[in-house]
């Protein structure tokens, strides 16, 4: 019997990791190994950590977890999870079971795509979803943001302060008169012109009758999915934010199922490294309390 299981060995259940670990609890941390930022060549907006290879960094940051003496961890896929008795049992993709008295779940979600041809190849490499992590690198160049929902307007309000912008609406939606003249106040190009696909070293946007407009980045809204079945199978309640369902929790990172926890990407609307290890040390830290105050 382990004191905390964590679901997700990415930055936040690494982080939340970390503290369990000093507080000499017994913690398994399962990671199936794939994280949502594993397209990115670099990671950005992450305090000591700006510019480097995310991969170098979760690396990093799991051998220091690793460093301490009550922690395990199993490469493996968790595929179910159930409160039995005082605690949680948890069973792998092998079969393996496992038992907590706290379940912490940081297993991040899915990007779903526009089926724009040649976008997902790009993905993480010259389009993104995060100006924060992204816009900087772009060096003031022309920046594109690809509707995929009514939040494009909120990337093309954002943008002009990293680059000269442009809404390919491409028939997802039609801005509002007041949405409009937001967007003219901001130096937003409006194209209504539906894209046909995204060529090119960087993002060369192709429309319908055949014109190109070369681009230096562009950015889009995926809609997210849950990365796991697990906080589903547990009654896990959900909040809808703008670009998906995500894991409802309290001011203590707790869901609502009692001695379940939620941190990470799967547990806010929107988020990047930096808001992963905040919230994972949160998380850690409120699931160490309550073993000792419950």
């Amino acid at each position: 019997m382990f004191d905390v299981i964590i679901v997700g060995g990415s930055y936040a259940g690494i982080s939340a990791g970390l503290q369990l670990a000093r507080a000499r609890r017994k913690v398994l941390v399962i990671d199936a190994g794939v994280r949502r930022n594993r397209f990115a060549r670099s990671s950005h907006g992450f305090l000591g950590q700006d510019g480097r290879d995310p991969a170098v960094i979760a690396d990093q940051a799991r051998q220091q977890l690793l460093a301490y003496p009550t922690v395990q961890w199993l490469a493996r896929s968790a595929v179910s999870a159930a409160k039995e008795g005082d605690g949680f049992r948890v069973t792998l993709d092998s079969a393996e079971q496992f038992g907590g008295r706290r379940l912490i779940l940081a297993t991040g979600v899915v990007d779903e795509l526009p089926g724009v041809p040649g976008l997902a190849e790009r993905w993480g490499h010259s389009v993104f979803h995060c100006p924060y992590c992204h816009g900087f690198e772009l060096n003031g160049g022309k920046i594109g943001v690809l509707a995929a929902s009514p939040v494009a307007i909120h990337h093309a309000m954002m943008l002009p302060d990293w680059g000269p912008t442009t809404l390919f609406l491409n028939g997802v939606f039609e801005p509002d008169a007041e949405q409009l003249a937001q967007l003219a106040r901001r130096g937003v190009q409006v194209e209504r012109e539906a894209v046909v696909s995204i060529g090119g070293e960087r993002a060369a946007v192709s429309l319908a009758s055949g014109r190109v407009v070369e681009l230096a980045g562009l950015f889009t809204q995926p809609h997210t999915q849950m990365a796991s079945s697990l906080p589903a199978q547990l009654g896990c309640a959900f909040e809808e934010g703008p670009m998906g369902a995500f894991i409802k929790v309290d001011a203590m990172r707790e869901t609502s199922v009692p001695g379940v926890f939620a941190c990470g990407d799967a547990a806010v609307a929107a988020g990047n490294v930096a808001i992963a290890v905040g919230e994972g040390a949160r998380t850690g830290g409120a699931a160490h309390h309550s073993l000792i105050f419950r």
